[in-house]
């Protein structure tokens, strides 16, 4: 890290920081050999895990989602299913085991080989149907799911200081340690932030361009993407004047990236509102690869609401009338307010023209994106 800030001028921006912190090979956060996914204390093969995720939580996660994908491939003529991030791969088996022979093939899109050597054990009963990309193929048919993995995506920091905007990066400070460092910049939040006061925050350039290149490759289909984060008009709040980048590290949270680099996750919320603008504004692949006419349909967002009303939509709670006490407990996690069930949200995105999908069938919160 040291060296790459030293070659590029004494100073690099955050999202370069960031991602090298999580992706660098052997020594990014995603790219080590640790089990950063588990329950409490316990990852897999009993290693310490640093947090946990909804799949990991609960299999019921996975149950629910699987009745949207299954709309979703009948609804598109669809028959393969692409996960971005698969994490544990705890989703992935999930999903299969559910909809059986209604999937043909199960690509996974992951950069980290130590978590496609994770899943490739927890999948192996799936044979040759389950296979692992390290990037979008330039043509893809099918129903995209990416859980948690949008808020992995490298953001830009920028901070008012005395009413003048910087972009925040990192230089090297005293005794070769990583500093913040910030630089006078023309780069601006998407919506004017009221007021005097110093203000942190970021922009996210990474996912919204992934949802353009998802636009321009999906030739059929549909995708839904889960992760917490807000609209605009909530992002950008004038409280909100600390930003929401946040380390994870033993099922603890703290607000310094600079520390334990490659040893910690780093995260942001989600600005739906950005990628639910990137998608309208996508331009649809051109006539003449394969997919012709179709190729050219629209792109654009099918819904978005909270997790529990999407779950509930899917129909989380009747799943649950037979489970025992402690998977009702465990499950409840996803949908209540406290917990997960709000601060997470699902969007999801068609190719072609757009239809009644079952999870925002109720709640439906497009008109506040």
């Amino acid at each position: 890290m040291l060296q790459v800030i030293t070659d590029n001028s004494g100073w690099i921006g955050f999202d370069r920081f960031m991602e090298l912190a999580l992706y660098t090979p052997a020594l990014g956060y995603y790219a080590r050999d640790s089990a950063q996914f588990g329950l409490m204390s316990s990852g897999a093969d009993g290693q310490p895990s640093d947090f946990t995720t909804a799949p990991e939580m609960t299999p019921f996660f996975g149950r629910a989602l699987a009745v949207q994908v299954a709309q979703a491939l009948q609804v598109t003529g669809t028959r393969e299913v692409w996960e971005f991030g698969a994490g544990s791969g705890a989703l992935a088996a999930e999903l299969l085991q559910v909809l059986g022979d209604r999937v043909d093939s199960y690509t996974i899109v992951d950069v980290s080989g130590s978590l496609r050597r994770r899943q490739r054990e927890v999948l192996v009963s799936y044979g040759a149907k389950v296979r692992w990309v390290g990037e979008l193929p330039a043509r893809l048919r099918g129903v995209v799911v990416g859980n948690e993995v949008l808020d992995a995506m490298p953001v830009k920091l920028l901070v008012r200081n005395s009413g003048v905007w910087h972009e925040r990066g990192v230089a090297v400070g005293a005794g070769n340690t990583l500093a913040w460092a910030d630089r006078v910049s023309g780069l601006r939040p998407p919506v004017e932030i009221e007021g005097p006061h110093d203000y942190l925050t970021e922009i996210h350039p990474v996912a919204e361009g992934f949802v353009r290149t998802l636009a321009d490759r999906l030739e059929q289909g549909a995708a839904f993407f889960i992760d917490y984060g807000f609209p605009e008009r909530e992002y950008y709040h004038v409280q909100r004047a600390m930003g929401t980048v946040m380390c994870h590290q033993a099922h603890r949270m703290d607000t310094d990236p600079l520390v334990d680099v490659g040893h910690k996750d780093i995260t942001a919320h989600v600005n739906f509102t950005g990628l639910a603008l990137a998608a309208q504004q996508a331009t649809a692949p051109a006539a003449g690869h394969a997919g012709g006419a179709a190729a050219c349909a629209d792109f654009g967002v099918l819904g978005y609401t909270t997790q529990a009303r999407f779950l509930m939509n899917c129909g989380l709670l009747p799943m649950l009338e037979k489970a025992t006490l402690q998977e009702r407990t465990m499950a409840q996690k996803l949908i209540m307010e406290h917990e997960m069930g709000e601060l997470f949200k699902v969007i999801g995105f068609f190719r072609g023209a757009p239809w009644e999908a079952i999870g925002f069938e109720q709640g439906d919160r497009t008109h506040t994106l």
